[in-house]
């Protein structure tokens, strides 16, 4: 990611919409997304939007899966990903985005990643109340979130809950992810200074023991190179861990046909963008949707 990824609500949500249509056999979410405050920082409250699957009997706990969208931590909202979020709820999973604070002159993408890491603990400690089972919870994120998602779950969060004990996801599921970001210029200058680039660079910090992995990459991709999804999944699995990368031929960041323009003038490609959204149903499914 070269420069500021300059996308507008507007372009993400049809992205959104049009590649998290719910698949055959899946029940919609019961209702509209309850807000909650998972954190409150200089007296704002972080949100967190849940939303719940329906028909499901009372007292029954489900995977969850918290969601962080794109905007090349400097834009974005949660509401780029409610899509998603209704087609993960489809499956059964507890699906919450993530509201995370944005990059800006004070604030960097180090804070996004305590955020991040403040909703996993959050989200742990409400299991009851939202009904998810914490040892069963994944992590959706869209490239700058994608980031994010596998900051939490290679640096970790500094606690041992989960079934992997980083105190992050147990899962990753990531579109265009930011996975190598040692030679990002527009994520050295986010940092401010605070910190070296590699210190947050995913791939530098794949570990052994990693959580299941699947990323879906275009290999026309000049914001996050398939280079990095690569190297990612190479290291994962080199540490006996499993990582699945879908490569769609062709396109771009974000499934885009326009290759000339991968920031703000998207086209993204309806066959690439379906294709990745079933084959997410089917790794959360083939995960999690069997006896624990």
């Amino acid at each position: 990611m070269q420069r500021a990824v300059g996308l507008t609500v507007g372009l993400l949500a049809v992205l959104g919409s049009a590649s998290a249509q719910v698949q055959p056999g899946t029940a919609p979410a019961s209702q509209a997304p309850a807000a909650r405050i998972y954190r409150t920082v200089d007296g704002a409250g972080l949100q967190a939007f849940v939303f719940t699957p329906a028909g499901r009997p009372d007292g029954k706990r489900s995977p969850g899966i918290l969601l962080f969208h794109g905007g090349g931590w400097a834009a974005g909202s949660p509401d780029w990903v409610f899509p998603a979020a209704e087609r993960f709820a489809g499956l059964g999973l507890v699906a919450v985005p993530i509201q995370y604070r944005l990059s800006n002159a004070t604030t960097t993408p180090i804070d996004a990643l305590a955020d991040v890491c403040a909703a996993f603990q959050w989200a742990r400690r409400e299991a009851p109340a939202l009904g998810l089972d914490p040892d069963r919870l994944a992590a959706y994120g869209v490239s700058a979130g994608g980031h994010l998602a596998a900051l939490a779950a290679t640096v970790g969060c500094g606690s041992k809950e989960g079934r992997y004990g980083i105190g992050g996801p147990d899962a990753l599921v990531l579109v265009s992810p930011a996975l190598d970001v040692s030679g990002d210029g527009h994520f050295k200058r986010l940092l401010l200074e605070r910190a070296p680039v590699g210190t947050y660079s995913p791939v530098e910090h794949v570990r052994p023991g990693m959580p299941p992995v699947m990323i879906a990459n275009g290999d026309k991709d000049t914001l996050t190179p398939l280079r990095g999804a690569r190297a990612f999944c190479d290291g994962v699995k080199a540490g006996g861990g499993r990582c699945e990368l879908q490569v769609y031929p062709g396109v771009g960041h974000l499934f885009t046909r326009n290759l000339a323009n991968q920031e703000d003038d998207f086209d993204p490609d309806p066959v690439a963008r379906a294709d990745a959204a079933a084959k997410q149903n089917t790794f959360l499914r083939a995960l999690w949707f069997k006896a624990p």
